[in-house]
């Protein structure tokens, strides 16, 4: 079996989560890791029996690929070295800190033929899976991430630590561009954004309505997909998902489904069904890692490349600059 000779950057919470990750895919060869601080690095090293490296380019010359899950500010500068030693690239999201520099990253993986994924986990969350197939049209989409308060992510507004995450999914899922955004926001317990509400208009007429808040009591993370005659509701933390139907009156209920009632008046009476998926069981980092190897073993593009991570980053910096707008202030 041909492996993919991998290492990772950044060996934090996520990084150290990686670095497992890495060490059960079967068609992988885990190198090692680098962190900067080399106590950690060493630490988590010993534990998944791999080597710590003292020199990102000591690391970079025996590896084909690499895992960036360092701070977002570091992104670019860690990118675009691992691309000068002709490495493929997992990082994890927002791509990068700044528009300018996730164009270069996009830009220059292109040139060298590397592969760039960046790691947008909620498009393989369970319950987005089980009904992606069930999603064709969406017309209005409603979704709240909201988490108790973690002093981990306040480097960056809410927008770019939760938020993007809904983001990303909903440009997956309106195959239009965006034509307008509204936003309001506010700093509570940090000096970044930590609640924010946006309002995004697509051109074909579709509408998403975003929350994320990170000082909340409860955590939710919840999307509700509406289409014609289709109703979808999925949960991210339980992975569970709902698909409410409205069929013709004289039109079998799939033996999958239960009705629950009808609505309408006249002749255009439908039936409204009920279905719950079966739940797909998968660690949604495992799988997406294992996607980025395969990706690259067998020379196909990433499934979240760098220009999805591109235009979420850019969908989020126009949330943040409409909200300091409506403050009176700059970006």
């Amino acid at each position: 079996m041909k492996k993919l000779k991998v290492g990772v950057i950044g060996v934090g919470h996520l990084g150290k989560l990686h670095t497992k990750m890495f060490s059960l895919i079967e068609n992988c060869e885990l190198i090692g890791v680098y962190d900067s601080d080399s106590e950690k690095s060493i630490a988590v090293a010993e534990e998944f029996k791999t080597k710590s490296y003292f020199s990102i380019d000591e690391l970079l010359k025996e590896t084909s690929a690499v895992s960036i899950a360092a701070t977002t500010v570091a992104h670019y500068e860690l990118a675009m070295k691992a691309f000068d030693f002709d490495n493929h690239v997992f990082i994890e999201k927002p791509i990068t800190a700044t528009i300018e520099q996730a164009e270069k990253l996009v830009e220059l993986s292109e040139q060298k033929n590397l592969n760039l994924q960046v790691g947008h986990i909620e498009r393989f969350n369970p319950g987005l899976l089980a009904i992606e197939s069930y999603i064709k049209d969406p017309k209005f989409i409603q979704s709240d991430r909201l988490a108790p308060f973690n002093p981990r992510g306040t480097d960056v507004a809410v927008v770019l630590d939760l938020m993007i995450h809904d983001i990303d999914i909903i440009l997956s899922l309106i195959k239009s561009q965006v034509v307008d955004v509204v936003a309001n926001g506010v700093e509570v317990v940090s000096d970044n954004i930590d609640i924010a509400n946006a309002r995004i208009e697509f051109e074909n007429g579709a509408v998403a309505n975003v929350t994320a808040s990170r000082i909340s009591q409860k955590r939710m993370r919840k999307m509700r997909i509406f289409q014609k005659d289709n109703y979808l509701s999925l949960d991210f933390n339980t992975g569970a998902s709902e698909i409410y139907n409205l069929i013709p009156l004289d039109q079998d209920v799939p033996p999958t489904a239960i009705t629950i009632g009808e609505i309408g008046i006249g002749e255009k009476k439908k039936r409204l069904v009920y279905e719950q998926p079966e739940k797909i069981e998968v660690n949604a980092l495992q799988y997406e890692i294992q996607l980025f190897v395969n990706s690259v073993l067998e020379k196909k593009s990433p499934v979240v490349s760098g220009k999805d991570g591109l235009r979420a980053l850019k969908v989020a910096d126009l949330i943040l600059q409409k909200i300091y707008q409506s403050k009176g202030k700059l970006l």
